[in-house]
């Protein structure tokens, strides 16, 4: 009995799925990206425009760091810090080839309400004024970073716990509509931060909700004591900020190199601030003593973990929002995948790890990542380079910014936003696309408007399941189909063989933000197969149909195993009979489904298509130059089709046809009821050739100008022709 317990134990034990050391191999590449593109970077490629990107990034993660720390409520330093530590984790852990991590203007200023709310300013009298041993600061200034790291750290392992448990696949639920809307939402609340700067007034920080009308009430009530130094200086460096970036991007073919407006206009307010005294003379408020090298680590202060969650949650959701939306982005536009799931492990452990070394919260930026492509670079070795430069600045540099304005900071950190901001103009195409989804855009921005970021972007995802909830059960969720119209053979002959394909995809449910994704993964899967393969056909080929979208569930595609040649254009038929209502995300995914199948030689049509779906897509896609897609029928596009190679193979053929028929004198015209022609060139009376033809004409005439029963052809037409 204790044998065969044995025997039984060690059968079971033999059939153990051990992981082996290929299995471990994978799971490291798929956790440590930088093993994957590290050993295939190319030195002489990418170094150069790395390089140059890297110097770009530099200059932009030292202002903005300087300007994000104050608007963090700790001191500038940290902002250096935040700068430098979380743009490595993330080169080391993230898949976004053009993300550029660091201090952000949204976790910074959610960050804030923490410190301000924990260690008012009103405590800096009741604390020591002694110098503590790091780094020579106060300890109001070290009890203020306590807080700002507490949020990083309890941040960073929310996003982890997300991570672990695999919440990246929810990320469907954060529409573009709601994202816009919170991101927008958001920066006006950091323009209001930066007022009093603009202004050059005293104002106490005010939090909580309607922050925002009570900060501008406090504004007009105390009006008189503007600074009128700090508006000039303020609204010069705001002219100047956006002009020069305006005419880098208009230049930017021309000119490989941009011009660092930020460095040089810190440097320019820097030299006028000191020569002129502006501090003494007309009271502008400057940065102050920046200390020199990074102190050693530090735990967070974890005794205040439990007071500070909710700006946790509100750091992890909106940071990891914010950089998803851009690593996306980016990768849409170089053709490369970003897991949802690998981010939330890079920004958290960035979170994590920089917390030890005195960071605030972390995420990616839209100025720097639009930076990094409009100096092109090429992967994360411009992160690592910038990094480089940032470290000099830290232990060389950093004294030298004492003089530095903050008004001037302050017009560094709205023109950065200048990509948030011109988010209202978004409005417009909203409203011509789908009203719903314009009026969810201006909730969230309200509800973000009085009650911060992280209420916004719930209120967002709540609003939009439940309209969704809504409509679901008003569509139709079966559609009949003809099935005479879905088989179809087309064939050409002309020079040899070859065989035009055409592909039939039914789309039976509506395309909104919970299937658009898995709707267009599919789709190019089977369009990529397509275009892949280069195996020769046989003389027929059979249409396909394929059923794509179950309301939650996206449905396998089934295909045959007939391919086109690679070098023949191959045909795409959506039919959206069954597309009962859409959003501004299946839209967007139409779109960028007829520009990728453009792009790889597919000609798509889409039939069954509604008056509000048509309108909504030239919108969209500025698709009114465009050739026709869009038919009332299957049959309809699949006859638009054929008569378009007609055309094509005429235009070439047709005047040696009509030569040879002038100088015929034994053509009769004549035709069966049979024949449906499709000659282009408007002969005077319907034809079918008698007259001897050369066997190319013989071919393709009889193959193509006439959809024409063998039989039928072989009745009408004289000995002569065969």
């Amino acid at each position: 009995m204790t044998r065969a317990k044995r025997n039984k134990k060690s059968v079971l034990w033999s059939k153990m799925n051990i992981p082996h050391c290929e299995d471990l191999k994978q799971w490291c590449r798929g956790r440590l990206p930088i093993l994957e593109w590290a050993l295939h970077y190319n030195l002489k490629v990418n170094l150069l425009p790395d390089t140059v990107s890297g110097i770009m990034l530099a200059v932009q993660q030292v202002t903005q760091g300087l300007a994000f720390a104050i608007l963090s409520s700790v001191h500038p330093v940290f902002g250096l810090y935040g700068s430098l530590f979380p743009a490595i984790i993330y080169s080391i852990f993230g898949m976004g080839r053009h993300v550029a991590t660091g201090t952000f203007a949204l976790t910074s200023l959610i960050s804030a309400n923490a410190v301000e709310r924990l260690v008012p300013p009103a405590s800096q009298n009741l604390t020591t004024q002694s110098n503590t041993s790091i780094l020579g600061l106060s300890d109001f200034e070290m009890q203020r970073i306590g807080i700002a790291t507490a949020v990083s750290f309890l941040g960073g392992m929310i996003q982890v716990a997300m991570y672990v448990l695999q919440l990246g696949s929810a990320t469907f639920l954060l529409t573009e509509t709601v994202i816009s809307a919170m991101t927008t939402g958001a920066a006006t609340h950091v323009v209001t931060s930066q007022v009093k700067y603009f202004l050059g007034m005293k104002i106490p920080y005010i939090y909580g909700p309607l922050q925002f009308f009570y900060t501008y009430t406090y504004v007009f009530k105390n009006i008189k004591s503007v600074r009128l130094e700090a508006v000039i200086l303020s609204l010069l460096s705001i002219v100047i900020l956006v002009l020069v970036k305006e005419l880098n991007e208009h230049f930017k073919r021309k000119v490989k190199v941009v011009l660092p407006v930020d460095l040089v206009l810190i440097i320019a307010a820097s030299f006028v601030c000191y020569h002129t005294n502006m501090e003494n003379t007309y009271g502008l408020e400057v940065v102050g003593h920046i200390p020199k090298g990074i102190p050693s680590p530090k735990a967070p202060s974890m005794n205040v973990l439990s007071a500070v969650i909710t700006e946790s949650f509100g750091v992890a959701l909106v940071g990891y929002v914010a950089s998803l939306a851009l690593a996306q982005d980016s990768a849409k536009k170089f053709k490369y995948s970003v897991d949802d799931n690998q981010e939330f492990l890079a920004h958290g452990l960035s979170n994590v790890i920089s917390s030890f070394f005195f960071c605030i919260p972390s995420a990616a930026a839209m100025g720097r990542t639009t930076g990094l492509y409009s100096t092109g670079a090429k992967t994360q070795v411009a992160c690592l380079i910038s990094s480089f430069f940032v470290l000099i600045v830290i232990y060389t540099i950093g004294p030298l910014l004492y003089w530095v304005p903050m008004c001037v900071l302050a017009s560094i950190i709205v023109v950065g936003l200048k990509g948030m901001l011109i988010q209202f103009r978004n409005l417009k195409k909203y409203w011509n696309v789908d009203k719903i989804n314009w009026g969810i855009w201006v909730s969230t921005y309200v509800f973000t408007i009085c009650f911060g970021a992280n209420v916004g972007l719930l209120f967002g995802v709540v609003c939009t399941i439940a309209i969704v909830i809504g409509r679901f059960p008003r569509a139709q969720t079966l559609s009949i189909k003809i099935m005479e119209e879905m088989e179809f053979k087309v064939k050409m002959e002309m020079n040899g063989e070859t065989l035009q394909q055409i592909k039939i995809i039914s789309i039976n449910n509506p395309l909104i933000f919970l299937n658009a994704k898995k709707f267009h993964t599919d789709l190019m899967n089977i369009i990529r197969k397509e275009t892949a393969s280069s195996q020769p056909l046989d003389d027929t080929s059979k249409c396909e149909q394929n059923t794509l979208h179950n309301p939650l569930y996206n449905g396998n595609c089934n295909e045959e195993a007939s391919q086109p040649y690679p070098n023949e254009k191959c045909f795409l038929i959506l039919d959206c009979s069954g597309l009962n209502f859409f959003d501004y995300s299946g839209v967007c995914v139409l779109v960028e489904v007829y520009m990728g199948c453009k792009s790889r030689n597919f000609d798509i049509s889409l039939a069954h298509c509604t008056a509000s779906l048509a309108k909504a897509m030239k919108y969209h896609g500025n698709l009114d130059s465009e050739k026709s897609i869009f038919f009332k029928s299957v049959s309809a596009a699949i006859n638009n089709i054929h008569s378009s190679k007609v055309r094509q193979v005429v235009s070439q053929a047709g005047p040696q046809v009509l030569d040879h028929f002038r100088a015929s004198s034994s053509s009769c015209w004549a035709r069966p009821s049979s024949c449906q022609p499709l000659w282009p060139l408007s002969p005077p009376t319907d034809l079918c050739f008698c007259t001897p033809l050369p066997p190319t004409l013989q071919k393709a005439l009889s193959s193509i100008v006439f959809k024409l029963a063998a039989d039928d052809f072989e009745s009408c037409c004289c000995q002569q022709h065969y």
